[in-house]
């Protein structure tokens, strides 16, 4: 059943316009964490802090189950045509989407990052969310960090970023901040000026995941306590007056 249920974010800036949530549905789903949506296979890549990453439909039915060299997969993301990984003490791996290594391992080069989600930027970095110290963070992609912005500094501070998404329609990146600290969506530009924050707790408890499907406007939250994926319909902030945005690629498999 559909959930009449939305939000405007409050934004920051008396400029742009509310982005806006229409919760849409749920479903279980054991220990969700980091996201991202695949448009080649419709479906979702999700982490759970254990040694394999699984690819879902939207509905959650699992379509095929990969591991990697690394101890444990915290993060993932979709690049290219493959995978990049991360262990959330510091290593990064790319795989294909079978699950089979394109190269070893490599480290950041500060040498530890609780990385807790990944991103890709338009120019290939690597957009990366950490707990422990909290930043959030541009890289290399060989893992050099670029430059960093500390998340504590914030108003108000994002104490314990989880998952991030980045809408290749405007750049903009969306950041989960869980039960630890303010169960809220952030919002920040492509620059990584905070636009907006809006509290999840009407949807759900301790989100971990985020994920964008731009071809649909939709948007995915793993959400800790409960076990579940809930979808939106998503607008993202846009300038009073805008024309919607057009939809993305999505679903070439279909």
């Amino acid at each position: 059943m559909r959930t009449a249920l939305v939000l405007s974010i409050a934004c920051l800036s008396s400029s742009a316009a509310a982005l806006e949530l229409t919760m849409t549905g749920s479903y279980a789903l054991a220990r969700p964490s980091s996201l991202d949506y695949d448009p080649t296979f419709c479906g979702l890549w999700i982490a759970n802090e254990g040694p394999e990453a699984v690819l879902v439909t939207l509905q959650g039915d699992e379509l095929r189950r990969i591991g990697s060299d690394l101890s444990r997969i915290k993060a993932i993301s979709i690049e290219g045509d493959g995978l990049i990984v991360a262990d959330g003490l510091g290593l990064f791996q790319r795989l294909t989407k079978d699950g089979e290594p394109l190269a070893a391992p490599f480290r950041i080069s500060s040498g530890w990052a609780d990385t807790e989600g990944i991103a890709i930027d338009e120019d290939g970095s690597l957009i990366t969310v950490e707990d422990d110290p909290e930043y959030l963070s541009w890289l290399s992609p060989d893992g050099d960090v670029l430059r960093r912005i500390d998340t504590m500094q914030l108003d108000p501070p994002l104490s314990e970023a989880q998952g991030i998404a980045r809408d290749p329609r405007t750049g903009h990146l969306l950041i989960v901040d869980d039960w630890e600290g303010t169960n809220s969506l952030y919002e920040f530009d492509a620059e990584g000026t905070l636009i907006a924050t809006q509290s999840l707790v009407p949807f759900g408890t301790d989100p971990e995941g985020i994920a964008i499907r731009p071809g649909s406007g939709q948007l995915f939250v793993a959400f800790d306590m409960g076990a579940r994926i809930a979808s939106f319909d998503y607008v993202p902030t846009l300038p009073p007056g805008s024309e919607p945005l057009p939809p993305g690629a999505d679903c070439m498999m279909f």
